[in-house]
């Protein structure tokens, strides 16, 4: 097995983040803007199957994120250092495959995702601030990617703007000690859970409409038949519901920094995914509490547009306005603000941790692999981070590298898993605090229902698959240059 090469003493990480932390970390990064967006185009897709064709999209995602964690559980407490998923790759099969994950994260997942959030902060503040619109105000150039039938206009705008200075500001708390960042980020994270909360306890027993729940619960089923041929559609809907509850392994970056780590990060794992899987499926029932399934893409109202057709696809806007009035929006905009700055303090507290693992092994920057001082973070890697991620929010092309970068996410999620399996036939003798959940059964089930996902998108959404893989492939040449540079 490999080791990490030894960090200079005054250049130890600190163990500030608690079990209440640690947790929150999990929750935190797991909930951003999607659970109140993304049901919109679930509900389009799935319509002819009703709500139950709804419901069961996020029935599969929930069971699919759990079974992850429980699979993970047992390398996040077998080996509890700065990386987590990378570490568990590069020791479990070999550290190409590591910097291939570490290299995508870099390039596209992390920093893609931070991006995407930080731009629905600023859209969601313009509700409360009308200025900040993304009018172009200095237009750079253009780019048509493969996919996308309209070019996306590379510059400024205040709404891009709002969304670096964001970015900017958590990385600036994420740099000052991760006793700090982990603070900042739980006290949001509950923040997002209580409101959260609020519109699935007013929406299912407040402000339930008799009608809607008549209309949508009497025809639950939908019209159209239950068979096979539903696989592949279910598994091209998925694409938004597993983005919802992606992240949650960010936690097992930041693992040398987690107190009792053998048996708090474990519990974060299985405790959190839990949380949110549930969070997730009660808001839907909330949704169809409120809004009709089927709706109207010309409708006036909220109500008449219903789930599938909710304006620009906000449908927890749509709910909250139907419950409480026109203010419904304000007070909507408010909670997404909370939880999409909570999203991201987490994401941009995670990352650096995988630079900084990739920087001891000599595979990224020299300078990502040294934390500060005083603060004990990987400052390098938090403002490289925040460049990168900054410069994405000019380019606009955030929202498609991230549908690009699905299928290669997808994969590493089962090569961690393969690795589990490889980790206890190679080294059946290592210390194992924590086992997997249900092993062999729920790991092996996990790899075939991403198997199964793999093959339906490649069949189902071609042009966003292969160039996720293009991603990952243009990673292997670096990855030898690099080795051979810093040798």
């Amino acid at each position: 097995m490999a080791t990490d090469a030894a960090a200079p003493a005054n250049e130890e990480f600190v163990r500030g983040i608690g079990p209440i932390q640690a947790l929150s970390l999990v929750v935190g990064t797991m909930i951003g803007s999607g659970i109140f967006i993304v049901s919109a185009d679930i509900g389009r897709l799935m319509g002819e199957w009703g709500p139950a064709g709804l419901m069961l999209v996020w029935v599969v995602t929930g069971m699919m994120t759990m079974a992850g964690a429980l699979s993970y559980v047992e390398l996040a407490a077998m080996m509890p250092k700065a990386g987590g998923q990378y570490v568990f790759l590069r020791e479990g099969l070999n550290p190409l495959a590591g910097f291939l994950y570490g290299w995508t994260l870099f390039t596209v997942i992390q920093a893609g995702t931070i991006a995407a959030v930080a731009v629905a902060f600023a859209k969601f503040l313009a509700v409360l601030l009308p200025g900040v619109s993304d009018t172009v105000i200095l237009a750079l150039g253009s780019i048509r990617l493969p996919g996308s039938a309209n070019a996306i206009t590379i510059g400024v705008s205040p709404q891009r703007l709002v969304a670096i200075a964001s970015i900017l500001g958590l990385t600036w708390i994420n740099y000052r000690g991760v006793s700090l960042g982990a603070r900042f980020q739980t006290t949001l994270t509950f923040a997002k859970v209580g409101a959260l909360a609020a519109l699935i306890l007013l929406g299912l027993f407040v402000y339930r409409q008799p009608e809607v729940v008549a209309t949508n619960f009497g025809d639950f089923w939908g019209s159209a038949p239950w068979t096979l041929a539903l696989v592949p559609l279910v598994g091209a809907a998925m694409v938004g519901s597993l983005f919802s509850s992606d992240a949650w392994n960010n936690v097992t970056f930041a693992a040398a920094e987690v107190r009792n780590p053998t048996r708090n990060l474990p519990l974060a794992l299985a405790a959190g995914t839990a949380l949110v899987t549930l969070f997730y499926l009660l808001a839907n029932l909330a949704y169809l509490s409120v809004l009709p399934l089927i709706g109207d893409p010309n409708g006036a109202t909220a109500m008449a547009r219903g789930i599938q057709y909710a304006s620009a696809d906000r449908v927890g806007t749509a709910a909250v306005e139907v419950m409480l009035g026109a203010g419904g929006g304000v007070v909507m905009a408010i909670a997404i603000i909370i939880s999409t700055l909570g999203c991201n303090a987490g994401l941009i507290l995670a990352g650096p941790r995988v630079y900084y693992a990739m920087s001891r092994d000599k595979l990224f920057f020299e300078r990502a692999g040294h934390l500060h001082a005083g603060y004990h973070t990987p400052g390098w890697g938090l403002w490289i981070q925040a460049l990168w991620a900054s410069l994405l929010c000019l380019s606009g092309t955030y929202n498609q590298l991230l549908d690009y970068v699905i299928f290669a996410a997808l994969v590493f999620y089962l090569l961690t898993t393969v690795a589990l399996f490889r980790l206890r036939r190679l080294q059946p003798d290592l210390p194992r605090p924590v086992k997997a959940v249900g092993y062999p059964v729920v790991p092996a089930l996990y790899i075939v229902s991403i198997a199964v996902l793999l093959v339906v998108l490649l069949l189902e959404k071609p042009l966003f698959t292969w160039p996720g893989l293009l991603i990952v492939a243009l990673g292997i040449p670096v990855y030898f240059v690099w080795r051979r540079s810093r040798a």
